[in-house]
Order: C-alpha cells, then structure tokens, then sequence
C-alpha cells in the first residue's frame, strides 16, 4: 500500500507540483515495520502532504462515544512523526453532541491538528464554521479548518449542491468527483476554489483506493454475477464496498495512468489533491503487500 501511495503522489504531482496527496487512516505506513517508533519511511513521508485520521478523540466504537485513551495514544504517537516533518494533519472526529465536539475541538487544537465535527458517518452535512480564518489558502500547510463532505445526498441537484459550498467559508473542501453519476466539471471545481467572501482556498478529491465501490462508473455490470480475482470480500459496514488486492495491475490502471483511470479524472477537472481513503485496506491481507 506504501508503494501505491508513493506512485499516486509521483504521477499527480508529475502532473501538478503543488498537487497535494492526503491518505486516510493506515497511519502506521509512516515508519518502516509499522511499529510507533521504528524507522520513518521517507519516501512515504516526502510523497505525502499530510494525513487525514478519523475517530481520533470520537467515533471508535460508534458515534459521540469516546475513543479508547490507549488507541489514541497509539495514533498519536504516529501522529506526531508525520507532523514533525511538516504533514499536515486533519481529524474527523464522529460526534454530534455539543459537548463532545468541543472537546474534540479543544484537544485537536492542542495538539496541533486540525478538527472537523462529524454529525454521522454518512458525511452530509455542513456544520456552522465558528472560526472564520481571513486570510488566503494556497497550500495545505496554511489550512485552519476543513469541511469534509462526500455525500450529496441532501442536495436535491448539482447547481443547489455547487452553491452551498460556494457560500462556505472553510479553507479546504474535502468532495466527492461526482454529483450522481456525472464528475464535477473544471468550472465547478474553479468556482469553490474560493470562499463566499473570495478567498481563494483548496478542493480536495475523495478517492478510495483500498475497496472498489460497485456505484463507480468502473465497475462492470458482470462484476454483479463474477468479480475479478483481485476484487475480495464486501465490507460488511458498508453495503456495495469491496476490498481490492490493491497490488494487482488492473486495479490500478482504474485508478491511475490513463485517460478513464480516477486520478486522472480528478487532474481533469481541477482538483487541488486527493484525500486516499481504505489505506488500512492493508490490514484485511495482514501486510502481505
């Protein structure tokens, strides 16, 4: 998974220098043997440009339940290498209740991180921004707040989902490629390059690469009645998800290296980076790859 990581950041960032790459959770590629405090993987560390981490303080075992001290301990301790070197790092933390997304907030703002208050797990919704930052966002270092949401469920239609996002104030939008089955177009992703007030800020592209998504334009109607061999179980917390030995060639042609592939979609239409989900997705094949 490290190594696919890696080929991801050099094609996009072959692409677009400023180009950002932001996996999800599997925090423990950051160091050689996955150990807290083993060796740093550099080539990992430099192809990266921060680290997105859900459930550090809420949502482990379920919404506005408190994650477990010594997970958290664990997390951090990778956390904090990746942070020293310069990656960002951005929470989602599950919690609807007043009470626990301020202490969320507090305890990612002493250590550095920066904080988002996820209501569900669902990821619809636009909470109220308390901290507005003035000032322009052109790289991922200067991002004081983010909004991550992937389903546009709520939306009734593209130009009422586009608006809504145009009328926010959050320095980083963290979006799904597509609105129903059609992409976002460069015109559209250009338009939430700045904030209601005109700010300029940064679109990142959501894309799981550790679970193919049988909803996505690649998946083909015989997959129904025969996956490919390199498509494995379904994910039994996520109806339509199915774990991919993210290894095989012809996974990552879907997701890399030619004009259908995702990456290049995402490049396509705009995008400031990419937030990789299911880079745990290593952890279902005990880190045989």
């Amino acid at each position: 998974m490290r190594d696919f990581v890696i080929r991801i950041s050099e094609y996009a960032k072959g692409q677009n220098e400023n180009f950002v790459v932001i996996p999800q959770n599997g925090i423990e590629l950051v160091t050689d043997n996955g150990e807290p405090y083993g060796k740093l993987s550099k080539p990992y560390l430099n192809a990266i440009d921060g680290h997105g981490q859900e459930s550090l303080f809420f949502g482990y075992a379920g919404n506005d339940k408190p994650t477990p001290k010594k997970e958290t301990r664990f997390l951090m301790s990778y956390l904090d290498r990746s942070k020293a070197v310069g990656n960002t790092i951005l929470v989602t933390d599950y919690c609807a209740k007043v009470s626990k997304q301020e202490e969320a907030r507090r305890n990612n703002l002493a250590k550095g991180y920066i904080s988002f208050r996820a209501a569900t797990r669902e990821l619809t919704e636009v909470p109220l921004l308390a901290n507005v930052n003035k000032q322009k966002v052109l790289r991922l270092s200067e991002v004081s707040n983010f909004l991550y949401l992937i389903n546009p469920s709520a939306y009734s239609d593209r130009t009422s989902f586009i608006e809504a996002l145009a009328a926010t104030e959050y320095d980083l939008l963290i979006i799904d490629l597509f609105f129903g089955d059609m992409p976002l177009t460069k015109d559209e992703v250009s338009r939430l390059s700045q904030t209601k007030t005109g700010r300029a800020r940064l679109v990142v592209c959501y894309m799981s690469i550790g679970e193919a998504e049988d909803y996505r334009y690649y998946w083909e109607y015989d997959w129904d009645d025969q996956v490919p061999t390199w498509i494995a179980a379904e994910n039994p917390d996520w109806e339509g998800n199915y774990k991919v030995k993210y290894w095989h060639s012809e996974w990552q042609s879907i997701i890399l290296g030619n004009k259908t592939s995702y990456l290049d979609k995402i490049l396509e239409a705009g995008f400031d980076g990419v937030y990789l989900d299911i880079i745990d997705g290593f952890e279902y094949f005990e880190g045989t790859h």
